[in-house]
């Protein structure tokens, strides 16, 4: 069955729950000639009362119609079983009828309020006040006096949590909750000031004078917080109006993929994009395939990997990006060097441009005067300083940029490549750039071609930044994990480093994927910070789960999603599942609302779930000792999944024209090569559904599903060893049934792995006696056939499991996109999801 959702309640990943309402006790009512309005005095001399004339009783009517309805009295239901109390079952408040409506309150005779102004709430002892605004007063048909609160939320009420520190304590966050009140409990009025949400400062000097400012909502559905101001915001719904036949056109074209209406509508939008820990480009690759299909050419212009295989895997299969093999730290420290030599070239302005004269040696070059002519001259003839042994070298130009320790001589800095005047590609040399200071024109040169190239992201210049940041920290097989201050663990700063670059370049969308584990470990304290910086550089923001089986694999894999976006676009929405799917693992229970999912009991028919055969039963039949990294198929595709995964590129893309002159060829379709010991335990588990090293002689499965071993039943391999290892025993007390396991055709894998051992996991084919093969994994995740990775083999592994699997990605593209045009499907009810066009996982631009 695929995942379900409860509706978001304010449990769902906040740290508090929604105000409630508070109710007083009166004492007794009043009669104030002046005033013919019910006066009431409470417990704690509360006094409160309205002012003024009631409102007409057919305004009343029509703006609070559901205070004037008829009480309906309901037949009496015949007795049924009581079943216990569960989350699911919403607790509406019951609605208070009226008798007549005012404009203004006065409680205690010296506070006065009006609608729709802002108050303190009073919260109970001990607790700071809520905050709301009121947004309705009437006497009630019991004879109490009343209040609509619809309430704001403080940083510490919302997602972020135990992170409010990174938010300035006057920003709050308005809401749509509301509830009803008795009007004692209004305790103050408020100054908060609504101002559009600004990307470019924190707040503005107008919040000085206030109590609180608001320039966000914040929305319990998936923990969003979004721009008060949503006036660029398109709906594409039953109850749009949309200006022109040409604009109906055009967004049908991009809602039902349609690739002849869109190529007669114009060309498509382009964007580029920063891949940050790319691995082999699985995320990237899945967006740019989801926006070709709305509309947009998305285009991944850099990709930033420590792992070289990766970056080489990504590189083949992306000529268009320009991958760097280095640290994400040392890739900031690159970008800001960059900009200092963008802005000394004076390509770049900066308000404080003098710092960066003189930089690295270099006197500030000015391309309109005959002194830096003349200047060049000289420089020219300094170039040729560099000696070795006798031998003078000349640079001939500058071909690169780095920072880091290129040369391996533990001198850590900004290096260029130098071509040298005579020498071949080959024979370039990594140079420290305070060693070139009497290049100056060469590296002006180098600079301007850069630039105009775009060969680094600059502020303003990358549309997107996607990634997915390691947080080794959080992991459950790390016993050391630090659960009280995560962020001071360094296999989790990488997260700090991620949203400094988000920081330092301000992309218009932010993508953020990691494992679920970033929502269970420590109440959320990642995930909840990633929120809380976004939200500090003023970056709408939307959390949620995806499961990558309910997108067209033949695995469950949840995994959690973080999309932000500046103030000036449109949030993204999330993609609902299209396939049924076996759900593998548990959610964190307080996120379970954030799960990207139809709500229980939903009657959307999907399409079915894939399973194992769906998947991989086309692929020719390999041995354990299977090296080549290229074999032919040996039969067709069987199922709509193997149709599609076989397209190439060019073919997904639609332009197909030469295709049909090159012959099909399967990529890394090899195992890991098992040792002698292994491969005679895996020759040696049946084949068929469920078998495990518990089916070897020797096992005994005794009571509580606990295995041990019997010593007369033994069977020893060639090397002397025990047919059944101790380890295997021994894995997780006894009780698993998950080493030496084989997969069956009718079964799903729970995820993907990066490890292709069996020891501790089912990963064996139902049928040979081997493990998964890497391109066996790879359309797991839903790479495409023609996706060829690179390095050793235990390295294709990696890349393949740590990828975001390609179907979700492709699925958050076509949403990125069609946000990133302005346009949003469904109705507001519905907005923080929408549904994906029919057929979508097999569609082509």
């Amino acid at each position: 069955m695929a995942p379900k959702r409860k509706r978001a309640s304010a449990k769902d990943g906040d740290t508090n729950f929604a105000p409630k309402p508070r109710k007083s006790s009166p004492k007794r009512a009043k009669t104030v000639k002046e005033e013919p309005v019910p006066v009431v005095e409470e417990e704690d001399s509360t006094i409160a009362r309205f002012l003024d004339e009631p409102i007409p009783e057919l305004e009343a009517k029509t703006t609070w119609p559901d205070r004037y309805k008829p009480i309906e009295v309901k037949k009496p239901k015949p007795p049924a079983k009581r079943k216990k109390k569960t989350d699911d079952d919403d607790e509406e408040e019951e609605i208070i009828r009226a008798r007549c409506h005012f404009r203004r309150a006065i409680v205690d005779e010296c506070q006065t309020y009006e609608l729709n102004d802002d108050a303190y709430v009073e919260a109970g002892e001990g607790k700071a006040p809520f905050i709301c605004k009121i947004v309705e007063m009437f006497e009630g048909a019991d004879g109490k006096l009343y209040f609509t609160a619809q309430w704001f939320y403080r940083a510490s009420d919302t997602v972020i949590g135990m992170h409010s520190a990174l938010i300035n304590e006057k920003r709050v966050f308005f809401s749509k909750d509301r509830n009803t009140n008795e009007l004692g409990t209004l305790l103050k009025r408020l100054k908060i000031l609504m101002i559009p949400l600004n990307e470019n400062t924190e707040t503005i000097d107008a919040t000085k004078s206030c109590d609180y400012f608001c320039d966000m909502n914040y929305l319990l559905p998936y923990s969003t917080f979004e721009a008060l101001q949503q006036d660029n915001k398109m709906a594409i719904s039953e109850s749009s109006t949309i200006s022109s036949d040409t604009e109906v056109n055009e967004r049908a074209a991009v809602i039902s993929g349609d690739e002849e209406a869109s190529q007669a509508t114009g060309s498509k939008r382009e964007a580029t994009m920063l891949d940050l820990y790319c691995g082999c480009g699985a995320m990237s690759t899945g967006l740019c395939m989801g926006a070709q299909l709305a509309g947009l050419n998305l285009v991944t212009k850099w990709a930033v990997d420590m792992n070289p295989h990766a970056c080489k895997s990504l590189e083949h299969n992306h000529p268009e990006t320009q991958v760097r093999n280095m640290s994400a730290e040392d890739f900031l420290l690159l970008l800001k060097e960059w900009l200092k030599l963008c802005i000394h070239f004076s390509l770049r302005t900066c308000p404080n441009s003098e710092e960066y004269n003189n930089l690295y040696g270099m006197s500030n070059v000015e391309d309109n005067e005959d002194e830096s002519k003349e200047s060049d001259n000289e420089d020219e003839g300094k170039e040729s300083d560099n000696e070795d042994n006798g031998e003078v070298f000349t640079v001939e130009k500058i071909v690169g940029i780095s920072f880091g320790d290129p040369k391996k001589i533990k001198e850590r800095g900004l290096y260029l490549k130098v071509r040298w005047q005579g020498y071949k590609p080959s024979d370039d040399t990594w140079e420290p750039i305070e060693g070139l200071s009497n290049c100056r024109e060469k590296i002006k040169e180098f600079v301007k071609r850069g630039y105009k190239a775009g060969i680094l992201p600059l502020q303003g210049g990358v549309d997107v930044i996607c990634g997915g940041p390691p947080c080794q920290g959080i992991s459950g097989h790390n016993r050391f994990r630090n659960s009280e201050e995560p962020l001071d663990d360094e296999k989790n700063k990488q997260l700090l480093v991620y949203m400094n670059i988000v920081e330092f370049l301000k992309p218009k969308y932010v993508l953020m994927e990691n494992v679920v584990d970033m929502l269970k470990f420590a109440k959320g304290y990642l995930a909840r910070y990633a929120v809380g910086r976004l939200i500090q550089m003023n970056y709408q923001s939307r959390m949620g789960m995806m499961a990558a089986g309910a997108y067209g694999l033949a695995q469950f894999r949840m995994r959690f999603f973080l999309c932000g976006a500046l103030s000036s676009e449109t949030l993204p929405q999330f993609p609902l599942p299209t396939h049924d799917v076996v759900v593998r693992g548990n959610v964190p229970v307080e996120f379970e609302g954030n799960t990207v999912a139809y709500n229980v009991g939903h009657t959307v028919k999907l399409e079915d779930k894939l399973l194992l055969k769906d998947v991989i039963s086309d692929l020719p039949a390999i041995a354990n000792s299977e090296v080549r990294d290229e074999i032919p198929y040996d039969k067709n595709p069987e199922t709509p999944f193997q149709q599609f995964i076989r397209l190439r590129k060019d073919e997904k893309l639609g332009s197909s024209k030469n295709s049909k002159s090159k012959k099909p060829v399967l990529y890394d379709h090899h195992p890991l090569n098992l040792n002698k010991d292994d491969y005679q335990r895996v020759c040696s588990v049946p084949k068929r559904k469920g078998a495990n090293f518990r089916d070897f002689p020797g096992v005994v499965v005794g009571p509580g599903n606990v295995v041990h071993m019997d010593e007369s039943r033994s069977v020893y391999l060639e090397s002397g060893k025990s047919l059944v290892p101790y380890y295997a025993v021994n894995f997780v007390d006894g009780t698993s049934t998950k080493p030496f396991g084989r997969l069956w055709w009718d079964e799903t894998v729970p995820t993907v792995v990066t490890r292709a051992e069996p020891h501790n996991q089912v990963i064996i084919h139902p049928q040979q006696d081997r493990v998964l093969s890497i391109r066996e994994n790879a359309r797991l995740q839903g790479f495409p056939d023609d996706y060829k990775l690179f390095g050793p083999t235990k390295q294709k592994y990696i890349q393949v499991g740590n990828a975001v699997a390609v179907p979700v990605a492709k699925a958050l593209g076509y949403a990125l996109a069609m946000a990133f045009q302005g346009l949003t499907v469904g109705d507001e009810g519905d907005y923080p999801l929408f549904t994906l066009p029919q057929g979508f996982a097999h569609m082509k631009p």
